[in-house]
């Protein structure tokens, strides 16, 4: 079914609920027990909030709002809302009342399906602001305010009222006029600068990525189980871990939340999970942290098995020479070593995907070695977002990747990453202003500087992140901080030196190795502040700089560093919904600690 070339997302789940009709599509906890709906049923519940929304009103081409955390309401509301020709609007759960008023004015949204009350709070806050928005459906049951009407996902579907054949018959004639160059979407970017604009992705958009995902990577069919978590309000989790579920028949499992995943792993079992690095660098860390604890002859031979398994994973998936002995030998450290690590996964595992920001390729490669490759990608919200990635058949760690099918990339004049391809969006919505700036003769500009090496496409930072130092050194920060994240004792780090005559960093200590330390050094504290200002500390992380500095270029290394007590949060602010650093925010917040690392410097 991977290669079908369906008219639009609605087109393939009713094609989808036909050939897979009694196969499992989605499993959700409701009451505290896991429960699933089949494809069949799945499809049925879709059409039965395209018919409510129908009662309402709601015509092709309109915009309807989900502001929810993942749940199978989200997606059962999404296909409602496609099945009618409309586009659905995702906002993250995690956006203020003010930025929730600019994307529902913006998108013209006339009714938003909000997960409870306290999302609807939200939307009350700033009621007299959002005078188009007409009706709130809620999948959560609660008393709404008379200023703004609210009615339960369960009414707006009739769920006591089966679709009857002409109900359906009605509602399938609708989804065949669906266009594939229709709008199926409209999101807007994160905004780590200035004010979010409306990406408009088509059907066209999505199907493409979806199929040649599935066709190039061959990592996914009817019998996987993907595991979610990531917002959907992403475009990475709704492309990858959602439309390609349901393009090839597979089982959609929802984790209760982030903090939860590693629960649901074990009692999901999934095969294939959609991640950001985030996740990755936490589950290295942590195995790392546990073979540190280990008698000396146990941490010898896991060290020996890592060996092993790099040597087997270069000859087996980069040099394509397979050679018996190291296979035997593979084969000896999975068993003893590796195995067990699987297993913590819920034994199943077969493949993550990463994508959303850039992955250390010490990290990436150890995962291929424990036998859960990761298959990293690349791409934005105007790709709908896939341009490239790592796969069995092409795999260089460091890089994201080979282009996909009909992809074609190219570097300008400053470096710049410019693609062409299926995937580039529509444009930004009611503003041709922008979508003439970022689409030139046909090519989209990334604003991700990088270069091709032997066909693999290698990013080394964003344009407008480039740290320009007095001195005129062009320096990118996310590769100095992934090297500092690489050391057992850095959680999180943020990289300044814009104009400045040298880099200076925050850095956000591993507490639980800072707790560690503290008690073998005998440190008296009374709370986290006073930790991380303790003078053996600070000499720690001195040490640890200077053995940092020394696999860095002169004109990269961090001169000074400041300790923080707290981690970078989405609720913070300093983080976007997919975990990455919101620069400008983070310098606002700690303007005065950064700029007190060059106080002492005369120009």
């Amino acid at each position: 079914m991977s290669n079908r070339n369906f008219r639009s997302i609605p087109d393939m789940l009713r094609s989808n609920a036909a050939v897979f009709s009694s196969r499992l599509a989605l499993k959700y906890r409701k009451q505290g027990a896991f429960v699933t709906l089949t494809y069949a049923e799945y499809y049925e519940r879709a059409l039965m909030v395209a018919r409510g929304l129908g009662k309402m009103g709601v015509k092709p081409g309109d915009r309807i709002a989900i502001l929810s955390e993942n749940r199978a309401g989200w997606v059962i509301a999404d296909m409602g809302i496609l099945c009618t020709g409309s586009a659905t609007v995702p906002i993250y759960p995690t956006n203020t009342p003010e930025q929730i008023e600019h994307m529902i004015n913006h998108s013209g949204a006339r009714i938003v399906f909000v997960s409870g009350k306290f999302q609807y709070s939200k939307l009350l806050k700033v009621r007299e602001s959002i005078p188009g928005l007409e009706l709130v459906v809620s999948f959560e049951r609660f008393l709404g305010d008379s200023k703004l009407p609210v009615t339960t996902f369960y009414q707006l579907s009739e769920i006591d009222s089966p679709i009857t054949a002409e109900e359906k018959k009605e509602i399938e004639t609708e989804i065949d006029r669906i266009k594939p160059n229709d709008m199926l979407t409209l999101i807007y970017t994160s905004g780590t600068t200035g004010v979010p604009k409306g990406v408009m992705l088509s059907h066209n958009n999505i199907l493409t990525n979806t199929r040649y995902l599935t066709e190039q990577s061959g990592a996914i069919d009817e019998n996987d189980v993907l595991l979610s978590f990531l917002p959907l309000s992403h475009i990475l989790e709704r492309t990858a871990g959602y439309y390609m579920t349901i393009r090839n028949g597979a089982l959609m499992a929802f984790a209760d939340s982030i903090e939860k995943v590693p629960e649901n792993m074990a009692e999901i079992r999934p095969t294939v999970m959609v991640s950001v690095p985030r996740l990755f660098e936490k589950i290295y860390h942590r195995i790392f942290e546990n073979a540190h604890q280990m008698s000396p002859v146990k941490r010898s031979l896991f060290h020996w098995a890592v060996d092993i398994g790099k040597k087997y994973v270069a000859a087996t998936f980069i040099d394509k020479q397979p050679q018996t002995l190291l296979n035997l030998k593979y084969a000896l450290a999975d068993r003893l070593i590796f195995s067990k690590i699987r297993a913590r996964f819920g034994g199943n595992m077969k493949l993550f995907c990463s994508g959303g920001a850039p992955l250390d390729k010490t990290i990436n490669e150890f995962f291929w070695v424990i036998g859960i490759p990761i298959f990293e990608g690349y791409g934005l919200t105007e790709t709908s977002p896939a341009l490239s990635f790592n796969n069995f058949e092409h795999i260089r760690f460091g890089s994201v990747g080979f282009a996909l099918a009909e992809t074609e990339f190219k570097i300008a004049e400053d470096g710049e990453i410019l693609v062409k391809g299926p995937q580039v969006m529509l444009g930004y919505y009611n503003n041709p202003t922008a979508t003439a700036e970022a689409i030139q003769d046909g090519w989209f500009k990334t604003g991700d500087i990088g270069h091709i090496d032997d066909g693999f496409v290698f990013i080394t930072d964003r344009k407008k992140e480039l740290i320009i130092t007095a001195a005129g050194k062009n320096i990118a920060p996310q590769p100095i901080e992934n090297e500092l994240k690489m050391d057992k004792y850095v959680s999180s780090a943020f990289v300044y030196g814009d104009r400045k005559p040298y880099l200076t960093a925050l850095i956000v200590p591993n507490m639980e190795r800072m707790l560690e330390f503290a008690k073998e050094q005998h440190l008296h504290y009374f709370e986290m502040e006073d930790l991380v200002r303790n003078e053996h500390v600070q000499k720690l992380f001195e040490q640890r700089l200077t053995d940092i500095n020394s696999r860095l270029a002169q004109y990269e290394t961090i001169k000074k560093f400041e300790l923080l007590a707290h981690d970078f949060s989405i609720e913070g602010g300093e983080l976007t919904p997919t975990l990455k650093l919101r620069r400008k925010i983070i310098y606002e917040k700690y303007k005065h600690r950064l700029e007190d690392l060059y106080s002492d410097h005369i120009n």
